[in-house]
């Protein structure tokens, strides 16, 4: 059985915000709603509909496995990661990758992608 969360509307279905297939909880890359803020506002949000989606999927940012974080400008990285380091569960940090990229829309400074276990 597959689950999907939150399945985008036109111009889509382009993309489920979140699948749930047994014990696995994949979320698609996301960005943050209110892209005028900095790199940290934007990461704050990013973090904040993480926790939504995994909490509607059934688990935490306890059980998250791996994360990808996609950065506009590495300069912004120690400001991203600060906002990070706050969220992570010490106890239970993901594998994780972040490397620098161009993004769709030029406002949107970073854009995370986890996937996590019930």
């Amino acid at each position: 059985e597959i689950r999907r969360i939150d399945t985008t509307q036109p111009p889509g279905p382009r993309m489920s915000r979140a699948v749930v297939r047994g014990d696995n909880v994949y979320l698609g890359g996301l960005t943050a709603s209110d892209t005028s803020q900095d790199v940290a506002g934007q990461t704050k949000q990013i973090l904040d509909k993480i926790d939504h989606y995994l909490k509607e999927a059934g688990t935490s940012k306890s059980n998250v496995l791996t994360a990808n974080l996609w950065i506009k400008d590495m300069a912004l990285f120690s400001q991203m990661n600060a906002v990070w380091n706050e969220w992570v569960d010490p106890a239970n940090p993901p594998a994780r990758a972040c490397v620098r990229a161009d993004m769709a829309r030029p406002e949107v400074l970073v854009e995370i992608m986890v996937t996590a276990a019930k």
